[in-house]
Order: structure tokens, then sequence, then C-alpha cells
């Protein structure tokens, strides 16, 4: 018998061995070789429309939810990360619309014990601290782990978790260190993770993949936001549009403990936030790794 026959004869066996287990099987039998995968559901950051919710924030949820987003991540504007509305009040029209608010972005020197307590009692899993901001020392980055570790206990005080969210000014190098070395390693792991915004990781010329790789399991968030170049710099644009390889970045993420996946958009050039969002959705829907 020749290679080619064997080889064929070999193929179509193994096929008609996957077509005959049931689903889950021939799911799993697929993917060991080489099927891809749907991500986990993906949430939206309302930091993208967020002058949509600040006119009608209720009306803009429901379109979030009719364009697929299962998730979301709130941050802390002038009415809270509630949007003015109990905690419980809240979940409930989340949960009529199938969706969960897995997140939110806090200042987290204010008021932190409330606010952590309301959160973990609607079953948000994180609160996150979203900027701190180019600083002149990095002993003021140090001081910051002390910060995030108070913060870390008493968001594992209420069974929640508590995070910090990176912009690019974490990634260069202040007074012969990188600041973001310095957070991931003088944190409890215990009690801090971290939200991977993989645009500003490209932004200052980083792997976002080599920092998963580094610290497993502490990246457990990230911000999915496309760059594109202007004649201005870079800015933020619809997901797939872009520069950055998510097929090459998400797919690896995975085998090092990222868990949620978050929409993310902050310029509109030749669009608008609800289509943005709209068309962000499609691509995640579509995506697999």
């Amino acid at each position: 018998m020749s290679n080619k026959r064997r080889d064929f004869l070999k193929t179509a066996g193994l096929a008609a061995a996957g077509l005959s287990l049931p689903f889950a099987g021939k799911a799993n039998f697929l993917s060991s070789f080489g099927e891809t995968k749907k991500l986990p559901a993906f949430g939206l950051q309302l930091w993208t429309v967020k002058e949509d919710m600040m006119k009608d924030a209720k009306g803009t949820l429901a379109k979030l939810s009719s364009y697929g987003y299962k998730q979301i991540e709130s941050f802390e504007g002038p009415k809270g990360f509630f949007w003015g509305w109990k905690n419980t009040e809240f979940k409930k029209y989340m949960d009529d619309l199938g969706m969960k608010l897995v997140s939110a972005h806090s200042n987290n020197t204010v008021d932190f014990e409330r606010k952590a307590a309301e959160a973990a009692e609607v079953g948000v899993e994180y609160l996150i601290c979203p900027y701190k901001g180019p600083q002149k020392s990095i002993e003021n980055f140090k001081r910051f782990n002390d910060e995030f570790n108070k913060s870390g206990e008493i968001c594992k005080k209420n069974g929640i978790r508590f995070a910090y969210h990176n912009h690019d000014y974490s990634f260069k190098v202040l007074d012969g260190l990188v600041p973001q070395t310095v957070m991931m390693e003088g944190t409890d792991a215990g009690l801090v993770d971290y939200e991977m915004d993989i645009y500003w990781v490209v932004a200052a010329k980083e792997d976002p993949v080599a920092w998963a790789k580094k610290y497993p399991n502490r990246f457990r968030l990230c911000h999915v936001k496309d760059q594109t170049k202007t004649a201005k710099g870079i800015e933020s644009c619809q997901i797939g549009k872009g520069d950055i390889d998510f097929k090459k970045i998400l797919g690896q993420m995975q085998k090092y403990g990222m868990k949620h996946h978050i929409v993310e958009q902050e310029a509109f050039t030749g669009t608008n936030p609800l289509e943005s969002a709209e068309k962000n959705a499609a691509y995640m829907k579509d995506f697999s790794i």
C-alpha cells in the first residue's frame, strides 16, 4: 500500500470516529487536531459609550445587550459605577438584559469599604484602580504597592478582588527601574491582580504575551483595544482595523490565567461610540483562538 493511500485511510478513519462521538466528545476530539475555539464571554468598558450612558443609561445598556455583550465593566462617574441606581436596582436591570456587571473602575482612596461591600452584594468580581499617572520618582510607585495591598485586603474581606489597570507610563524606565515590575513584584499576589490594557502595553513597545508569561495568573482581565497610526500619533480604533495582532495575543493569554476580555475604544474617527461598540461586538463574536 502506498504511503499516500495509507495516510488517506488514516485521516478518513479519524474523521469518521469524530463524527460518531457525542457533541462534547466531538469538540474535544476536533480541538486535539487544532480546531479553533471561541473566547469566553466578552464585555465592554462603559467608558467607550460614556456620553450615551450620561444621556440614557437604561437605553444604552439595552442596545449593548442587543449587540451581544454579556458582560459589562463600569467606571465611577459623577453618579458612581451604578449610574445613580441602587446596586440591587442596577443588578436587576442587568439580569433582565441577560448581562452581568463583572468589574468597575473605581477610586480606591475614597470610601472604598462601602464601594467594595456594595459591589460584592450584587456579584461584581473586581474593583479596579484605573489610573495613577506618570510619577517623578520610583518611590511613588513603591508607595502605591502599600495602597494596593490595603485595597486588596478590603476587597478580599468582601469576597471580591482588587486590580490595577495599566497605561504606557508604567512601562517606562524611571530611576533605573520599570514601574510595572515594581508594582507586580511589590504587591501581594493573594490580594492584587492586574488588568492589562493591551493597547497601552503595545504603545510602550512591550510584548503583552511576554508580560503575561512572566507573571502568570496576575493579569486576570484585559482591555481589547486596537491601535492605529494617525498624523498626530496613535489612537484607538475598531477592533480588527488597527495594527494589534489579537489573534496571536489573546490565544496565548489563556495559558497564563486571563479570564475576562473587555472591549474598549476611546477614539472614533469616522464613526461614533455606539456604532463602534456594535462593530466590536461582532468582531468578538466571530473571534476564535
